[in-house]
């Protein structure tokens, strides 16, 4: 082949080549592009970027931890951050649905149990809550709030001694848990222990924390038990007096026995009594016990009336 020859099929080689690379190069540069967004979109948020969010109102809360799930669903902490923020937001089921597949990965997360129990309980399913924290006790026998939620899950279905049981656990790592004690005392008033339900919500009602439900179950407390000039000092802290005398009033009613049925009349009674109730819980906090009075409206009216 002639040198002329040679050099134009070298030539008509280099076009070839040069208009294939034109050809090629856009949609490689995109197909570049796209794997660089994409690569970015799925690297897990920043620390700051995490504090930000957690910030932020429950809404956006659940939006930024569901994208994290995404790019992760076997990442704990994720899963339990987009649970609580789903749990703000009223989404239970879903988060539910998300702890149970976390702990698919992780079962013995003391973390995850707790929330899921704590999710469960608030939606009425008392039994599987009780099998959360009861298998928190099994991972960490140390864990107060474990010993105390699980002792709530017994009080709703009526096993008082074993909720009994488990507040002492609890107590025996924080002996002077609010909560705790509240609930202990209330579990023993529903027991009959007068004595020992006043004996808790005196220490309760000690703290620092101690709301009014707390110093309003020992008020009631003490009036059950005839104690009715300490039920007024207690109670006075926080009710009207008006209102301290119709309770201290009604339970005197209410405890003392008529002399004869000559002695009912039909004056009304008195129209509020305080109820038996635990202190509220923040959202990290087990559910408490609760008891109710009824209201007198719904009682006999009944005064005493001496003959002569």
């Amino acid at each position: 082949m002639s040198s002329a020859k040679t050099s134009l099929a070298l030539l008509a080689f280099a076009l070839a080549a040069s208009a294939s690379a034109c050809a090629t190069s856009p949609q490689q540069s995109a197909r570049k592009d796209a794997d660089r967004a994409f690569a970015e979109s799925m690297k897990p948020a920043t620390p700051e970027e995490r504090a930000a969010a957690n910030r932020a109102d429950p809404l956006t809360r659940a939006n930024f931890w569901a994208k994290e799930n995404t790019k992760d669903p076997e990442d704990l902490t994720i899963a339990i951050e987009f649970a609580r923020a789903l749990r703000e937001i009223g989404s239970q089921d879903r988060a539910v649905d998300i702890l149970s597949r976390a702990l698919i990965v992780n079962p013995d997360s003391p973390e995850a149990l707790m929330l899921l129990g704590r999710i469960q309980m608030s939606a009425g399913d008392i039994v599987n809550a009780g099998r959360a924290f009861h298998r928190v006790t099994e991972i960490d026998p140390d864990r107060a709030e474990a010993w105390a939620a699980l002792g709530t899950t017994f009080d709703q279905q009526g096993q008082h001694g074993l909720a009994q049981t488990s507040y002492m656990h609890a107590l025996q790592f924080e002996p002077n848990r609010t909560t705790t004690l509240t609930n202990y005392g209330l579990s023993l008033l529903l027991t009959g222990d007068l004595a020992g339900a006043e004996a808790k919500l005196r220490q309760a009602a000690a703290n620092p924390d101690a709301g009014t439900r707390v110093t309003e179950n020992l008020a009631l407390t003490l009036g059950l038990q005839g104690k009715f000039d300490e039920m007024k000092a207690v109670s006075s802290v926080a009710a009207p007096a008006k209102v301290v005398e119709q309770n201290v009033a009604l339970l005197q009613g209410l405890i003392k026995p008529a002399r004869s049925w000559d002695a009912l009349a039909d004056t009304p009674a008195p129209s509020q009594v305080a109820a038996l109730s635990a202190p509220a819980e923040t959202p990290e906090a087990e559910p408490s016990t609760a008891v109710e009075t009824a209201p007198a409206s719904e009682a006999p009216a009944r005064t005493l009336r001496l003959r002569n």
